[in-house]
């Protein structure tokens, strides 16, 4: 029974000002308030102020010469090409006729990285991480994925990663963040929040439809772009069945209506939970082991989408825990089969690793996994970039592909991805908005 008032409207009738949050959110993240603030301003400023502090400058002109430039959406190959970036976008991409003009305009002090017989893409998409630090972030960028989607962060520090690359390119992914887990047991994390103190009494127990969807409109109210759920516990505590119903499409429905147009990712695991989540209208499903047929025609239907976790859902054959390791051998194949399917029922599917911390999977080897589950280099490809780039609305923005005006996003590979999935682990280059942060090439 909800017996607290939350019909007050749609967020909190005091909010909290989001630079506080954020400030905060930013000092577990390793950021800290004082960085966030113009120097001298925690002893002359009130914390009432706004932040002066403007955007960061955008990374000098980098030039990528000589390697094969792969277009995701198409598939198309170019050879000898070069890719021009700069003030924080892609100039021009193609074959050296196309930009010889941007080179020139580019100058002699643009950085330049010889990728003769390299492979030239797009910057990954990661589209399950909790990411809470920089550490984090870094190790996330090492491995390609320059553009991110949060499944969800202890106080909002994804919230605070989202606002880095603002002023510090380079520093973190694309965040598109989640906030809190909408999820039964919040524990200390309602301290996060003082507009979370009417949950306090429920923290171990939230259930109420009301209560759901209040929390979902604080996470949005203080800059979360996406909400995330489920529908059954997790597979990776051994205490924990995830086959159990934690919360129903009544419960569901309510945190999707409130997330007004965020996508919803839901974690899921059995057929029963799965289905409600769906019906629920849910953006994505996640994990999704015991998804069964008429689930997955629903989610081809509705155009949900898939984001199997693969890669780690099979590792966990690996675990020293009998528990875990028995769920791994299990639900591994199982999974395989199902990810298989719901490519070949039209359903989207997307490379999530579900990163936690420093325990960063790279996300090719996760487009690696679903290329061997069956669904083919190309789809495997497409999996870590136009696929969720358009789950996440950034495809206009030029994410997943390499297009004039679109994010300076890029990874150098040392294999053609066209030819195995494998080479979506190899790694040579990886520049985030327009600022290198790997190169192996020297």
């Amino acid at each position: 029974m909800c017996e607290h008032d939350h019909t007050s409207g749609p967020v909190p009738s005091r909010p909290l000002e989001r630079r506080h949050v954020l400030a905060g959110a930013a000092a577990l993240a390793g950021l800290g308030l004082s960085s966030m603030l113009p120097a001298g301003a925690l002893a002359a400023e009130p914390v009432s102020q706004p932040l002066q502090r403007g955007k960061g400058r955008h990374p000098g002109a980098v030039i990528i010469e000589g390697g094969t430039l792969i277009d995701p959406g198409t598939g198309h190959a170019t050879e000898d090409s070069v890719v021009v970036l700069g003030d924080g976008v892609v100039q021009a991409a193609g074959t050296r006729d196309d930009t010889r003009k941007a080179v020139r305009e580019a100058g002699a002090k643009a950085i330049r990285i010889n990728a003769h017989g390299k492979f030239i893409l797009p910057g990954f998409v990661d589209a399950h991480v909790h990411a809470q630090a920089f550490e984090d972030a870094a190790l996330i960028l090492s491995h390609g994925a320059t553009t991110v989607r949060s499944g969800s962060s202890s106080f909002y520090q994804d919230i605070a990663l989202a606002r880095v690359p603002h002023f510090a390119p380079g520093l973190a992914p694309r965040m598109h963040a989640a906030g809190l887990f909408v999820s039964p047991d919040q524990g200390d994390s309602i301290l996060a929040d003082p507009d979370l103190a009417p949950l306090a009494a429920e923290r171990r127990q939230l259930t109420d439809p009301k209560d759901l969807a209040y929390l979902t409109r604080v996470n949005i109210s203080r800059g979360a772009t996406v909400i995330k759920t489920r529908a059954n516990p997790r597979a990776g505590i051994p205490e924990q069945d995830p086959l159990e119903l934690v919360y129903d499409k009544e419960q569901l429905s309510a945190i999707v209506h409130a997330a007004k147009g965020a996508g919803v990712l839901c974690h899921g695991y059995s057929a029963k939970g799965i289905a409600g989540a769906v019906a629920a209208g849910v953006k994505s499903i996640e994990h999704g082991v015991f998804v069964d047929e008429q689930a997955l025609a629903n989610m081809a239907r509705r155009g949900t989408y898939f984001t199997p976790t693969l890669f780690g859902i099979t590792g966990m054959a690996n675990s020293g825990n009998p528990v875990l390791a028995e769920r791994g051998r299990e639900y591994g194949p199982v999974l395989a089969a199902a990810a298989r399917a719901a490519s070949e029922l039209g359903v989207t599917v997307i490379g999530g690793t579900d990163s936690f911390g420093t325990d960063v999977t790279p996300i090719g080897d996760e487009a690696n996994a679903l290329a061997e589950a069956g669904l083919g280099n190309l789809t495997a490809l497409r999996s870590i970039t136009t696929a969720p780039a358009r789950l996440l609305g950034v495809e206009g923005k030029g994410v997943g592909r390499l297009v004039r005006n679109g994010v300076a996003d890029v990874v150098v590979l040392n294999r053609n991805p066209l030819e195995t999935a494998k080479a979506l682990s190899e790694v040579r280059v990886v520049i985030a908005q327009g600022a290198v942060v790997r190169n192996d090439l020297g």
